[in-house]
């Protein structure tokens, strides 16, 4: 067993970090990045999530600290099949923007491995995409 890392694309997005910190800091708003034709029994309290990804399994997260405004972390929880962490990475750039992206952490074991990477890999993906819909 060794440490998968997945990262996601960074994405520059018109707002400062602040901004998109304290939208992460409320998971009900998390449903609004997730590819809606790909996640089913969404739950949210505010404080912790969990959705089912097509292709992947049932994923619970709950906020789990980090440093405002540049860092959101994200940690599985016993809804989920294998311990993980995510961290939203915001560095402020130009103009008020923000450079964003994800780095996903889990001590997966091959085949689990084999099996997640690719369907986490493009919801990290859609994900940035859609933090930049929303927030320009």
């Amino acid at each position: 067993m060794g440490m998968t890392r997945i990262e996601s694309k960074q994405v520059t997005i018109g707002r400062t970090p602040g901004e998109l910190h304290t939208f992460l800091q409320d998971m009900n708003n998390f449903q609004q990045l997730l590819p809606k034709d790909r996640i089913s029994d969404w739950k949210s309290d505010g404080r912790s999530c969990s959705f089912k990804v097509q292709g992947a399994a049932t994923i619970g997260l709950e906020l789990a600290g980090g440093e405002a405004p540049g860092l959101v972390r994200m940690k599985a929880t016993d809804r989920s099949p294998f311990p993980f962490t995510l961290d939203v990475h915001l560095q402020q750039s130009d103009g008020g923007a923000t450079r964003a992206w994800q780095v996903f952490e889990a001590d997966l074991n091959p085949i689990i491995k084999m099996m997640v990477e690719t369907p986490l890999r493009n919801l990290f993906d859609h994900i940035a995409d859609r933090m930049v819909a929303l927030h320009g």
